[in-house]
């Protein structure tokens, strides 16, 4: 049988003024270039956050295919339970550029939302980051608690 052992690695990812992830633009801006890494796939980020919401991390949970990812809860909340994390944002994008939610991105919103309830972590947003130019509200994001889903 064997026997694994965890680790929390921190890496530096930013320096500078202290930023405060509470509105869906925040989090897309902060997250843009984790994106920019791998811009034909979808990546699904998890920000653990502060008690007032200031990011302690984040977390690539999973890298999929150009239109869809596998997310589970019990990957999200590892993290979060290990980083003794307050609350959280997930967030992931859309390489076609559209950041309207797919059925799938509702369905996966909910189990988080249901998953935050019982292990007592606020799951302040889910927001889908797209592209300005092919978002036809033109604001390059999508965020389900501005769409009253959270």
């Amino acid at each position: 049988m064997r026997v694994f052992e965890a680790k929390l690695v921190y890496s530096l990812v930013s320096l500078g003024e202290e930023v405060r992830l509470d509105k869906a633009d925040k989090v897309a801006d902060y997250l843009r270039s984790a994106f920019d890494e791998h811009p034909m796939q979808e990546a699904f980020y998890c920000v653990y956050l502060d008690r007032k919401n200031h990011p302690l991390g984040r977390h690539l949970i999973t890298l999929g295919t150009v239109d869809s990812t596998l997310v589970s809860p019990r990957e999200v909340f590892r993290g979060a339970i290990l980083a003794a994390a307050s609350a959280l944002v997930v967030a992931h994008n859309h390489p076609s550029g559209d950041p309207a939610p797919s059925a799938a991105d509702i369905h996966i919103t909910r189990r988080l939302r249901e998953a935050a309830r019982a292990l007592e972590i606020e799951l302040v947003d889910h927001v889908v980051v797209g592209d300005v130019k092919a978002d036809p509200l033109g604001r390059g994001f999508y965020s389900f608690r501005e769409a009253g889903m959270l």
